[in-house]
């Protein structure tokens, strides 16, 4: 039939062979007929753009509007369909959550441990209603972790961890664990810790694990010399680090109980050594068969004709005339086949070569009821009631040359048994605040037990081993670690692992209150404090019982909310001249505070935990410097501009002590002086006032540098300027009062000093100054009263008298 696309993959039906879907490179999917259904008249499509999954009646394909179960889009490649269950993938916000369908129902996020946080997630079996999953968590390279699912596929339970794993080209991943065909409910795996790798088997789906037992003997009739428990047999299952090893192990659901491999004794498996091991009981005795790895073929329900005694003997026979390369063996379809193909090379360059082996001219007569045996299941401690069942199956006897045909049946006899403990799984649940596991069980899906005991009406508690903490936690709830001065807190104790019920808890909160406490994380009970005071408080908890202890530590920040930032910069700098800015802050917070410092339009701030940052400027100009400080949850921030020059002269300057008593040394009242002083001595002297600044300094006794700038070049006539030192005094008289809301102006007077006093301290005048009860209008335009030598605008405070002296 002509085909008018490009085919990339086709997938055949699992039950019927007339129907096949087919991929397209475009993501569409065809089918090689228009009534192929896949599952109960439905089938399941991925669309682009966006990955979404869509399904449609069988009929109505065309229509244009699809039923879509899953509204957001999937990860690419994900989508598995397996018997009764669909799976994918959805990654948002580097976060994948695996989603499944039980029978075409709607999508179920998949319910694993809390704290799996899986990497990937791989199919392994969805036999019998019930999913066996592989699961790599987050702190895994090259394990998975191996889980149980209801029968929805929604809940998990882990039934063996690290298990081996391998990346295989173009991202495949392969565990090494597998499914044996033809008794229900038996794997084999490959456990991985700490690099050693051990082989291990379950006869009840992953409930109870073993490791193989190993043979007495080896084909040759010599002891072995392999006990337990230090030495067992290990088998490459699906892969192996050794490229010339096959790693696979042979079972065939029309051979139960028949499983050969390679493998080794010893105390874990080497992957340089592939002697070949078979059993015929389902792994309970294993017999050694090659001393090197062998293809392997099962023909007629798993019978090999080169033996026919289970593997204790065999023969060799010549099927070429030249020896081949053997790549592999080919069988016909049908379980009943007697016909072989060995394809190989003759040589690395030639084609292949193909030889047909027909065995059935070699067997006289089809096998009757006297040719066989049986054998019954049992696991490796003898019970023969496993799955809730006893199971019998025939096998050929050893002395009997004939085929078994297409009616053959393997299972004779199947008996269901009483149930007991072990027909129950506990699904689980670590009750991490007590020291006891409570088990709610429930059976294995394919269990058919019926009556004796019911675990599943009962919840179990069983008494743990005394364990030391693990995991200990403190926290403050909210998640915060800072708070302010008086604030309630409330302190929350966690622990991930150990017994707690017999563990007590020291509890030092840093500022003197320290308490002991029982069951603190048993009943979850909060510790509430306050903090008086700012400061950093060192919170201590540890966590002590006889099988050992854990500590853990709090750091908690006590401050108050930042009300103010000023920062203090020198106006002028020189070039490559150090400057050291400040930051002036209210309250001062030690220890507390960081501060972030932009130089210009730097993006990237310069961090402190100093209130300072000294600095250079290489190149002339005006440069803004921008300071935020930071404290617990408030932020400040206070900007100014350097003006960076070349040349220009810093003069000192001086005062007497009568300003040092009204001096509250606050950035304000320093800014304003320094305004007065640089007017005043523009005036006096005619120097431009835009080449002046008079910066006063921080502290007692009161100083300030005068910055003499210098001019614009202008085409003026130059005025002669005497090059000795000027020297000049002022004194005037400030009358002040005080006029709330209203500017204050202070009249200069060169007479006598009129006989005034203040009628307040220093300290009181002082306070008010510091509340803002005193400060004035920054208005510096202010209107000449009387004969005057000059005006400006100051702080006041009730009638004072000022004497200043100005010395150049």
């Amino acid at each position: 039939q002509l085909i008018t696309f490009f085919v990339e993959t086709l997938i055949f039906h699992p039950k019927e062979e007339d129907k096949v879907v087919a991929y397209t490179k475009e993501s569409k999917v065809k089918f090689n007929d228009p009534t192929c259904l896949l599952y109960k008249n439905r089938f399941w499509s991925l669309f682009s753009p966006g990955f979404r999954y869509v399904t449609c009646q069988s009929q109505n394909c065309s229509d244009r509007t699809p039923t879509i179960p899953f509204a957001s889009s999937i990860d690419h490649n994900s989508l598995t369909v397996q018997d009764d269950y669909i799976f994918f993938k959805a990654t948002t916000a580097n976060r994948t959550k695996y989603y499944v369908s039980y029978r075409r129902n709607e999508f179920v996020l998949m319910k694993l441990p809390k704290y799996a946080l899986p990497k990937d997630l791989q199919i392994i079996s969805t036999d019998e209603n019930e999913v066996f999953v592989a699961v790599q968590e987050w702190y895994q390279t090259d394990t998975y972790n191996l889980y149980q699912s209801d029968p929805q596929g929604v809940y998990y339970s882990i039934v063996l961890e690290n298990v081996r794993s391998t990346k295989q080209p173009e991202e495949n991943v392969l565990i090494d664990i597998l499914e044996v065909r033809g008794v229900k409910g038996v794997f084999l795996a490959n456990q991985k810790i700490d690099g050693k790798v051990t082989t291990l088997i379950t006869y009840n789906k992953g409930r109870d694990w073993d490791y193989l037992t190993p043979p007495a003997i080896d084909m040759n009739g010599k002891p072995t010399n392999c006990k337990p428990p230090d030495c067992h047999l290990h088998l490459h299952l699906r892969w192996a680090d050794n490229p010339y090893v096959s790693g696979t192990v042979h079972t065939k659901d029309t051979a139960p109980g028949l499983i050969m491999g390679a493998g080794n004794l010893g105390s874990q498996l080497v992957e340089y050594k592939e002697e070949m091991y078979i059993t015929s009981d389902c792994g309970n005795t294993w017999r050694q068969v090659f001393e090197e790895e062998h293809h392997i073929l099962y023909l007629d329900h798993g019978f090999s004709p080169l033996h026919i005694d289970e593997g204790h003997t065999w023969s060799t026979h010549n099927f070429t005339s030249t020896s081949v390369f053997v790549d592999g063996l080919l069988s016909e379809p049908g379980d009943e086949t007697l016909v072989m193909t060995v394809f190989g090379h003759i040589s690395f360059r030639s084609d292949w070569e193909l030889v047909k082996v027909d065995f059935r001219p070699s067997f006289p007569r089809q096998c009757t009821e006297d040719d066989y045996d049986y054998w019954n299941l049992t696991n490796l401690q003898g019970n023969h009631c496993i799955m809730g069942q006893q199971r019998s199956f025939r096998k050929r006897k050893t002395t009997s040359w004939c085929i078994k045909g297409q009616s053959f049946t393997s299972v004779l006899t199947s008996s269901v048994c009483k149930c007991s403990s072990s027909d129950f799984f506990c699904h689980s649940s670590l009750c991490k605040n007590l020291s006891l596991i409570c088990c709610r069980y429930r059976k294995v899906v394919s269990n058919v037990c019926e009556g004796g005991v019911d675990l599943q009406r009962y919840v179990f508690q069983h008494q743990c081993p005394l364990t030391a903490p693990r995991g200990l936690r403190v926290s403050i709830k909210g998640e915060t670690v800072a708070v302010k001065p008086g604030e309630d807190v409330t302190f929350v104790v966690r622990q991930e692992q150990g017994d707690v019920v017999n563990t007590k808890y020291l509890v030092d909160l840093g500022d003197g209150f320290k308490a002991v406490y029982v069951n603190l994380t048993v009943t979850g009970e909060p510790i509430r404090h306050r903090y008086e005071n700012p400061g950093i408080y060192r919170v201590f908890v540890k966590a002590e019982n006889a099988a050992g202890h854990e500590e853990t530590v709090l750091f908690v920040q006590v401050n108050s909310p930042l009300r103010a930032l000023h920062l203090e910069v020198v106006p002028v700098i020189g070039v490559n001249q150090e400057v050291n800015l400040t930051a002036i802050l209210l309250p001062q917070n030690p220890n507390l505070t960081v501060f972030y410092w932009w130089i210009g339009n730097n993006l990237q701030p310069l961090l402190s935990l100093d209130n300072f940052l000294v600095t250079q400027f290489s190149e002339t100009g005006e440069v803004r410097v921008t300071v935020q400080a930071s404290c617990g949850n408030s932020m400040l921030q206070d900007s100014k501009v350097i003006r960076v020059l070349d040349q220009f002269q810093v003069l000192p300057l001086k005062f007497t002590k009568h300003l040092d008593m009204y001096n509250p040394n606050i950035p304000e009242w320093r800014e304003d002086i320094g305004l007065v002083v640089t007017r005043l001595l523009s005036e006096e002297t005619n120097i431009p006032e835009e080449t002046l600044l008079t910066v006063v300094k921080p502290g007692l006794p009161t100083t300030a540098d005068l910055h003499v700038l210098l001019p614009s070049p202008k085409p003026k006539r130059k005025r002669s300027v005497p090059s000795d030192k000027i020297h000049f005094q002022i004194f005037f008289l400030l009358y002040l009062r005080k006029l709330p809301g209203r500017t204050v102006y202070a009249q200069m007077h060169n007479e006598k000093e009129q006989e005034m006093t203040s009628p307040v301290n220093h300290s009181e005048d002082t306070q008010n100054i510091i509340q803002g009860e005193e400060f004035i209008d920054d208005d510096v335009d202010s209107q000449t009263l009387g004969n005057t030598r000059g005006n400006f605008t100051f702080l006041y405070s009730p009638f004072a008298e000022y004497k200043i002296i100005f010395s150049l």
